[in-house]
């Protein structure tokens, strides 16, 4: 029974878009009435952001929860040559960074309501599972 929960999940779990443009993000959220999830990630040579995204932020259950409550912004500092990012999409991230991650934490998470408030922060790996991770969210949602 729990393999086909699982199933199910896979099957019907929407899928979620990482946004690479945080004003994107807030006029989303503003208009969804949702909290904007930030994370900062070091994609190509970081291990703990590579554990968290699979371990937490590509998971089924994470990513149905994310489509109905959040909208999500990846700012990625990759590493190696071959997985760089546009200048456009650089500029982005380093103008998040600078706003939010001034010290160039890797991985660091952060929860923001629609005008970019931030309400809750994960720095480095969460040792959670998904749904603990999720229930941080909810206590915020809950206040």
């Amino acid at each position: 029974m729990k393999v086909l929960s699982i199933i199910c999940l896979l099957i019907i779990a929407p899928s979620v878009t990482w946004l690479g443009d945080f004003n994107e993000a807030k006029k989303e959220a503003s208009q969804k009435h949702k909290l904007i999830l930030i994370n900062f990630s070091g994609s190509d040579l970081c291990g703990p952001c590579i554990r968290l995204r699979k371990e937490i932020l590509a998971t089924a259950e994470f990513e149905s929860y994310a489509a109905d409550h959040l909208v999500l912004v990846r700012a990625d500092f990759p590493r190696q040559k071959k997985n760089q990012l546009s200048k456009e999409q650089t500029k982005l991230n380093e103008a998040l960074a600078d706003q939010y991650n001034p010290e160039g934490k890797f991985p660091y998470t952060l929860l923001v309501d629609e005008n970019g408030k931030v309400v809750k922060t994960w720095d480095g790996f969460p040792n959670e599972t998904p749904g603990q991770f999720i229930s941080g969210i909810n206590a915020v949602y809950s206040k």
